[in-house]
């Protein structure tokens, strides 16, 4: 039985594929099988995926086991629109089946599978399901990844909130790929005064693939 761990955002390209990739390969230094899921991807055009291929890219050179999957493995859904997949999919039922079936044969080749969503916290899937509601789905733990700058406090609460209320204590990181000093300067104060926990990218990499790896271990 694989950990499964969610890893959504509070908004798009905060970097959530980035952080995916950087968590599959410290795993991997730690003697992890990694496994990676996108249940649904939009802005494909002609079965691009830039997401998807990063992701079967990256599992294909840290675990062996994964060699026979392909895309349609890793990102079952894909959508031409680069919209929330309610709009994208332009009233086409999503194929929740195929989603299972797919999420089944990675998570049976890795030992911890990384589940990126697609936007962030509250991008509507169908009439009924939103991205916060597929960690209950898939059984996994989740991980919120934010900016550091100006304005992502007020997205992380909120994001933080909305996880929440479905039931999900979400783990924290701050993606400080840029702006490491408004980081500092204009959001850090915040949250150390208000006890939030947090880790940084790539800063703490290392204390996380050690997290989780004990974790698969135990």
């Amino acid at each position: 039985m694989s950990l499964k761990i969610f890893v959504t955002a509070t908004n798009t390209d905060v970097g959530k594929t980035w952080t995916t990739l950087r968590l599959m390969e410290a795993v991997a230094q730690k003697g992890v099988r990694p496994g990676a899921f996108k249940p649904i991807e939009t802005g494909v055009v002609n079965d691009g995926a830039p997401d998807g291929n990063a992701l079967l890219g990256a599992m294909h050179r840290l675990n062996h086991d994964t060699k026979e999957l392909g895309l349609e493995d890793v990102v079952p859904v894909r959508y031409e629109l680069p919209a929330a997949p309610y709009v994208a999919r332009k009233g086409e039922a999503v194929d929740w089946a195929d989603i299972h079936a797919a999420f089944e044969r990675v998570a049976s080749r890795c030992d911890i599978l990384f589940i990126e969503g697609a936007g962030g916290v509250l991008v509507p899937i169908d009439e009924t399901r939103f991205m916060a509601d597929l960690p209950t789905l898939f059984g996994a733990k989740v991980v919120l990844v934010t900016r550091g700058g100006l304005g992502s406090i007020n997205d992380t609460l909120l994001s933080l909130e909305a996880l929440k209320h479905r039931g999900h204590d979400a783990s924290l990181l701050v993606n400080l790929r840029d702006k490491r000093k408004d980081f500092e300067r204009l959001t850090r104060p915040y949250y150390d005064d208000a006890g939030i926990q947090y880790r940084l990218l790539p800063d703490d990499l290392e204390r996380i693939a050690e997290t989780l790896a004990n974790e698969v271990k135990s």
